[in-house]
């Protein structure tokens, strides 16, 4: 079935649909991981965009319940180079075309995703429209145009868990303050995660290190959290503009200083929001697995995963209450920080990120330390 993709500034490109008829809006951005095509559908931070793959072959190993990083999937449309319809792996339970069709969720292929991504890279993330039921290109340019676009937008409300709910049992369990929350660890440490749209990982990671980990929707206030009377406090990453959220940067200001603090991407976000600092927006973004980071305090490099539109700026902070911790080796742009009076540390990218680099799993044990440190 025919499919066209209309950028706003009038770029087309025909490729052809593999889940049947549909259509979708969003911001159009690539990914350049050659695996985790599963990881990716199913992140929340992805929510109002069309992800296109840059890796030419995807489906081979089809999809598996196990590795879903939320309930859903978030990306408007997905769009290959080539789609395999054949998956072979032993841990594959459907084909991705099935996923993508069970889940509402347009899928093209049959186009030239190279020239896509340099022209991406060349001009930016452009609104966008893909559809096999509107065939007029300028038809399509016009209403890519009219898109409200990202900026400004609180994309959180549109994926943040709307109960709070516990971690056990590698699943999400309905309860609060703790009574779900569940680890094997002899002597537990109580964390809060505000879900902004976090991925299933990081509360994998953060059990696996002893933690009871509770899940409150990303509007819980301050006085909330602090009668959970929580070890520490973990900001999930999440979609969208941080400065469109709402609500959240006066919570956080509370909440500094009381208890340790670790965010990651959209988290850091808003964390930096709180510090009195500002975000703008990239120019086409960081989306893989191979993004380079330098951690500053160690002057070692590691391989990151990376989904993000917006990023910290640096001048807007005071040198003296924030110290610049890692930079992204290719643009030199903030990938980390931590406060020098307050025990609050975060990063732009995902140091859970699996399948993928596990260089930054220490990140996970630097936050227990603080917690136990602390406490």
């Amino acid at each position: 079935m025919k499919a066209l993709i209309a950028l706003e500034d009038g770029t087309i490109f025909e490729g052809q649909s593999f889940t049947g008829e549909g259509e979708a809006i969003g911001e159009i951005v690539f990914n350049t991981s050659m695996s985790g095509y599963q990881e990716v559908l199913t992140d929340p931070s992805y929510t109002g965009q069309l992800v296109t793959m840059t890796y030419p072959l995807i489906g081979n190993y089809g999809v598996n319940p196990d590795d879903m990083e939320s309930s859903k999937v978030h990306p408007m449309a997905f769009l290959v180079k080539e789609y395999n319809p054949i998956p072979s792996n032993y841990r594959s339970t459907q084909s991705l075309a099935d996923f993508l069709i069970e889940h509402g969720i347009l899928g093209v292929q049959g186009f030239d995703t190279r020239a896509l991504v340099k022209h991406i890279r060349t001009v930016g993330a452009m609104k966008c429209i893909v559809s096999t039921k509107d065939t007029d290109p300028e038809s399509l340019v016009k209403r890519a145009k009219e898109w409200t676009g990202l900026v400004g937008q609180d994309m959180v409300k549109r994926v943040t868990c709307t109960e709070p709910y516990g971690w056990a049992d590698n699943q999400p369990v309905p309860g609060s303050d703790f009574s779900t929350a569940k680890c094997d660890a002899e002597n537990p440490l109580n964390v809060v995660a505000f879900d902004f749209g976090l991925k299933y990982n990081q509360l994998r990671e953060l059990t696996a290190r002893g933690c009871n980990v509770q899940v409150v929707p990303a509007t819980t206030d301050a006085e909330t959290v602090l009668a959970m009377n929580p070890d520490g406090i973990f900001l999930s990453n999440g979609p969208g503009d941080p400065e469109g959220v709402e609500g959240v940067v006066d919570t956080l200001k509370t909440l500094l200083g009381k208890k340790p603090i670790f965010g990651i991407c959209l988290g850091h976000q808003m964390l930096s929001l709180a510090y009195g600092g500002s975000t703008y927006k990239l120019k086409f973004g960081h989306r893989g697995g191979n993004q380079p980071v330098k951690d500053l305090t160690t002057g070692k490099v590691e391989i990151s995963s990376q989904n993000h539109g917006f990023c910290v700026d640096m001048k807007s902070l005071s040198e003296d209450e924030v110290e610049l911790t890692h930079i992204n080796l290719n643009d030199n742009s903030c990938e980390g920080m931590r406060h020098k009076k307050y025990p609050a540390f975060s990063v732009q990218y995902h140091p859970e990120h699996a399948p993928g680099p596990h260089d930054s799993l220490y990140l996970f044990d630097r936050f227990i330390n603080m917690m136990r440190d602390q406490g």
